[in-house]
């Protein structure tokens, strides 16, 4: 552990952040192995652990060591074994209603005083017990302790619809994968006082991480495929369109048909899927003609099929889709083809699938690649925006000059300060936002609802909508005010719809409001990232004057008096 630490601390670009880990049990090796798979994922945790058993009073009570702290996300880590009172066999239906009550409300409660942190609170739900007493009954008898846990385990699930910022840590699917004999350790429970076994504390700690990248919008965006013997059987080239494995025909085909389908799925709540593969492009389209094929060409972002090198093909999916290559995952069958793409370009997540289709859906799905922490209208619409800016790139080539294109495009902007409508997408925004990014600040969901009430800020969305279809809600702006000044604490734009102009608009909505407000000046500033070095000239393109320069960092500022307008080409809808 402390050699794989050390290596972990030399990666570039560590996002600090205080974790709290309230736990009900020991949870000493629990912190440890969670703070590798963090650091693995670009987060250097800094912990406060309560002591043993104390979760419920470090929530409740005043805790000076945990406000000084300052959590950025706290982990309630309990178990089965935190659960106050189990009916007994004898008891009668309202009292056992009232055990339930009293168990939800206690947890209620912890949420309650822990929102006064302003910051996400990742719940475990409850694992099944080891042992029945009841037998199979345990399992729909109000007395059983199986059926007492998924009553609790509903609850904790409608609390959480209905919770700001609660997510949770489903252990008890997690233990029921793994089996609960391996889960539970009793030994290590009677000396040690663990939850689990020892075996299981990597299980929980990376299935933890990967909720908290999910917040963090270190989460994965895109899929890349190959097709031969990975989206059908066979090679399309060599043995045709009929001889290939796809369908329920047989065993081959129907695994095939297995993968397929939950590619399908992936793509519906948000996930961009791509394609590369050696291959004619002909053939390759052909494949997705099958009468039996799930998914269609169409589904695709992005299709590669050629004879170039696949970490070419890759790089220039990347570009294509204005993502980094770092929100890329590649599944392939082959194993010279996974190891040229994870030698030849840093970042991509490129997982040793093997050879075999039955194994693939573990491999994307144990990883938890694209693990989501909410589902949006955006995210359900995100691949039609692609298909949409598919239509825009293709027509883009008949025209003599950019701006005739854009003037074509009949481009209509929605511009407006926040609404509490769009704050789960404004809030998402800001964590997965990279490129258009000039000072690549993070907010939590807290944060977001409390700038949005507040007088201090100037804090707008804006929507594009071209003839081609609605591309969403695609920027914001954060400014806060002091005296006479708006300071620019974020300004962001989805990668979509980079080199439309939009940039302008806003601009402009900015400065309007500025105006408004008799805010005389605009400071803006550059922090430079790893990504986004497209927007350091960004100030200077609007006409502001350089203050002062830190390294790569830079600040400037606009007189609001001198401004004239600089959106020419996109009409802005007022509500």
């Amino acid at each position: 552990k402390k050699s794989i630490k050390r290596e972990l601390l030399n990666k570039h670009g560590l996002i600090e952040k205080n974790i709290a880990i309230l736990g009900g049990s020991t949870t000493a090796e629990v912190t440890n192995i969670l703070e590798l798979f963090l650091l693995d994922s670009g987060i250097k945790p800094n912990f406060y652990e309560s002591e043993y058993n104390k979760f419920y009073e470090d929530a409740l009570f005043e805790n000076e060591v945990l406000d000084k702290f300052n959590p950025e996300i706290i982990y309630i880590h309990t178990s089965n074994k935190n659960i106050i009172e189990f009916p007994e066999l004898n008891d009668v239906e309202d009292k056992i209603s009232s055990l339930l009550d009293i168990e939800i409300d206690r947890y209620k409660s912890i949420w309650s005083s822990l929102s006064k942190y302003n910051c996400p609170i990742i719940q475990n739900n409850f694992e099944y017990p080891v042992n029945r007493s009841l037998g199979n009954l345990d399992s729909y008898d109000i007395h059983g302790k199986t059926y007492f846990i998924n009553q609790l385990n509903e609850k904790f699930s409608q609390e959480a619809k209905f919770t700001k910022q609660l997510y949770i840590s489903d252990i008890n699917y997690l233990s029921s994968y793994l089996g609960l004999k391996n889960w539970f350790d009793k030994s290590l429970w009677y000396q040690a006082k663990y939850a689990l076994s020892m075996s299981s504390i990597p299980e929980l700690t990376f299935n933890i991480s990967k909720i908290i990248n999910s917040i963090l919008g270190v989460s994965k965006k895109c899929l890349v495929v190959d097709l031969d013997n990975t989206c059908w059987g066979g090679v399309i080239g060599d043995d045709g369109l009929k001889a290939i494995s796809i369908g329920l025909d047989n065993a081959i085909s129907e695994s095939y048909t297995s993968f397929q389908k939950y590619l399908k799925e992936l793509k519906q709540r948000g996930v961009i899927l791509a394609v590369c593969s050696k291959n004619d492009l002909k053939n390759a389209k052909e494949g997705f003609m099958h009468p039996d094929s799930v998914l269609r060409f169409e589904d695709f972002a992005a299709f590669k099929s050629n004879w170039d090198p696949k970490h070419l093909n890759i790089i220039d999916i990347a570009t294509e889709l204005n993502i980094g290559v770092d929100s890329l995952v590649f599944i392939d069958d082959n194993p010279v083809e996974r190891d040229l793409v994870s030698s030849q370009i840093a970042g991509v997540i490129v997982p040793n699938v093997g050879d075999d289709v039955i194994d693939f859906i573990d491999h994307i799905d144990r990883n938890g690649y694209f693990e989501p922490i909410s589902l949006l209208v955006d995210d359900i619409k995100r691949n039609k925006y692609y298909e949409d800016n598919k239509k825009r790139t293709k027509e883009q080539s008949v025209f003599k000059s950019y701006d005739d294109f854009l003037i074509s495009l009949k481009m209509t902007a929605q511009i407006e300060t926040f609404s509490s409508i769009y704050l789960d997408r404004i809030t998402q925004l800001t964590n997965k936002t990279n490129q258009f990014n000039l000072t690549t600040k993070r907010y939590m969901a807290s944060e977001i609802e409390n700038i949005a009430i507040s007088d201090d800020f100037i804090k707008i969305y804006g929507k594009l909508t071209d003839k081609y279809g609605d591309n969403g809600l695609i920027s914001v702006i954060i400014g806060s005010i002091k005296a006479d000044k708006c300071h620019i604490d974020l300004w962001l734009m989805s990668c979509r719809v980079l080199k439309r102009d939009m940039e302008f608009a806003m601009l402009d909505e900015l400065v309007r409001q500025c105006k408004e407000k008799g805010l005389k000046e605009i400071m803006g500033y550059y922090y430079q990232s790893e990504k986004n070095n497209m927007v350091s000239d960004l100030y200077q393109k609007f006409g502001f004057t350089l203050k002062d320069t830190n390294e790569s960092n830079t600040s400037w500022s606009l007189n609001t008096s001198d401004y004239e307008s600089k959106n020419k080409l996109i009409g802005i809808n007022h509500g």
